[in-house]
């Protein structure tokens, strides 16, 4: 049995059309993931106590 070649190219772009649309789906869902962590404040970087130049000798000191 042969399938008509019109059959394979419309299951051919439904299927390109399906798995197009589910990696924008997965980019848009990293890509959400990723400026969350970005936006979110670091909390080690808070608890950590700032440097300040001692004028006498240059040297930075917490």
């Amino acid at each position: 049995m042969v399938v008509p070649p019109a059959i394979v190219w419309t299951l051919g772009a439904v299927g390109t059309a399906l798995l197009s649309k589910l990696l924008i789906k997965e980019w848009q869902r990293v890509n959400a993931e990723l400026d969350r962590v970005r936006r979110s404040p670091e909390p080690e970087r808070q608890r950590l106590p700032t440097l300040r130049r001692d004028p006498r000798t240059g040297i930075y000191r917490p």
